[in-house]
């Protein structure tokens, strides 16, 4: 019986095929098909913050199928195929534990044991030339993940704020920066001063040890949550937001609220 990854591969290997392929699969490149991969990993996360087992399921066949194709483009060209791939992470992760595959000693605690990967990791990045403390944090990672990840590796060697009230302090700067520019009518400086706030929040969650685009994503499926309580109730009267005011629908937002702590 063909193993289901080699019948993925196989799959892989007709779709891309020129004479006889998917015409859509066989133009796609690296570039056009890593959006779709980024997709993919969200809905990941989108399963398994709903709890859905069977959707988690299908989403990793998803995500894994796209490290299959960009594996199989890889190949076609001659860099490297799905079985480097996973040989390449093997060894990663026996590096990165030598407390488990060599005979280093287990750190005494979570924190501390991270600690020690992010020594390992420095090191990888030395061996690799990226002398920089930054060199290596994606450029397309999200804006908010990127920010948290700059200012805990910047933290990693000092540069980093002692305490939240230092950052509660720059986050109140950045806000009457904001407001000038606003009133002021710059658009431009407004999204740089944009910028610089939500650069503070999310090194504020870092600083909280929380993830921002966990944060975020929560904070906007609870907006959707209570804004469709606001449509249900006003269609009980046979009226959309359209037909209500600002009043009405803060005063049905706050009943969302209560709703949700009762």
């Amino acid at each position: 019986m063909t193993h289901p990854v080699d019948r993925l591969k196989d799959i892989m290997v007709r779709l891309r095929d020129p004479n006889g392929g998917c015409p859509w699969d066989v133009e796609q490149t690296f570039a056009t098909i890593a959006p779709y991969t980024i997709e993919e990993a969200y809905e990941v996360a989108d399963a398994i913050e709903r709890g859905d087992m069977d959707e988690l399921r299908v989403e990793l066949g998803d995500l894994l199928f796209q490290v299959v194709f960009h594996s199989r483009m890889a190949e076609e060209a001659g860099h490297f195929r799905l079985e480097d791939v996973a040989e390449a992470m093997a060894d990663k992760l026996i590096r990165r534990h030598p407390h488990v595959f060599g005979d280093e000693a287990a750190k005494p605690s979570g924190p501390a044991q991270k600690a020690r990967w992010e020594d390992i990791k420095a090191a990888e990045r030395q061996a690799k030339e990226q002398h920089g403390v930054l060199d290596d944090v994606p450029v397309g990672l999200p804006a908010l993940t990127r920010a948290a990840k700059l200012t805990k590796r910047a933290g990693r060697v000092g540069f980093d704020w002692p305490s939240t009230d230092e950052v509660f302090d720059k986050l109140a700067e950045e806000v009457q920066e904001l407001r000038v520019e606003i009133a002021a009518g710059d658009k431009e400086k407004a999204r740089e001063e944009l910028g610089d706030l939500l650069f503070v929040v999310a090194n504020l969650a870092r600083k909280l040890e929380l993830e921002p685009e966990d944060a975020l994503r929560a904070a906007n499926a609870k907006f959707v949550r209570r804004f469709e309580f606001i449509e249900a109730e006003l269609k009980k009267d046979g009226r959309t937001p359209e037909q209500s005011d600002l009043a009405e629908m803060d005063a049905l937002w706050d009943a969302a609220k209560a709703a949700e702590k009762a």
